[in-house]
């Protein structure tokens, strides 16, 4: 039976570190990104590895797009068991410069799109009365600054989203967190590197959490 794994925001550095490491554990990789190009890159990459992966094109800030690849997902092969949203627009701006267009615009990508994601996958780990949802976050919703007011917000928002989807999820076996990163990835950094950073989200996967956030 395929085990499901899907991350949104696919990208080089944490994403293939999380995609590997799930892999390792047996599971198949859907990759949700807007450039196919990219996509087909990481692909290659991990099937050099060893490791299957299947790519599906879309904008994690397009809700229309993301439910058609979770939907194809879906039908080609099957039921997600874990998501991993770990998209962003990491965008420098200052809060006072900040427009509304321009938070509006980011904020799809920064949290709304998790929302769609996480109703896309939802059904069937309900009626399974399982599965794992993790929200990538950072220490801008700890720590706002001023020079990255959308992200800040943006993260702010997924914590709050995460805690809401734990609570409301509760009572379920289905385990809903954020990784809150409070620092740069860097994979020369001996805390930050996306392997290290990667282990909190399988540990947060495979060990019993009481809390919703993994504080990193």
């Amino acid at each position: 039976m395929t085990t499901v794994f899907v991350i949104v925001g696919m990208g080089e550095g944490l994403s293939m570190a999380i995609a590997r490491h799930f892999a390792q554990a047996g599971f198949v990789i859907a990759m949700i990104a807007r450039n196919e190009t990219k996509l087909q890159g990481f692909q290659a990459m991990l099937q050099a590895e060893g490791i299957e992966s299947h790519y599906f094109v879309a904008d994690a800030g397009d809700r229309a797009g993301l439910e058609v690849a979770f939907a194809a997902i879906q039908k080609q092969l099957g039921d997600p068991s874990v998501l991993v949203y770990n998209a962003a627009a990491p965008r420098m701006q200052n809060v006072l410069q900040e427009s509304f267009e321009t938070l509006v615009d980011n904020f799809k990508t920064n949290v709304a799109g998790a929302l769609v994601a996480v109703q896309a996958v939802l059904p069937a780990m309900q009626a399974q009365n399982q599965g794992t949802i993790l929200l990538t976050g950072g220490g801008f919703a700890l720590n706002p600054h001023p020079d990255f007011a959308s992200l800040a917000i943006g993260k702010a928002g997924i914590r709050s989203l995460a805690k809401s989807l734990a609570l409301a999820l509760k009572e379920t076996k289905i385990r809903v967190g954020t990784i809150t990163i409070c620092g740069i990835v860097n994979p020369d950094d001996p805390k930050y590197s996306p392997d290290l950073i990667a282990e909190q989200f399988w540990a947060f996967h495979t060990i019993e959490e009481s809390d919703f956030e993994v504080v990193y």
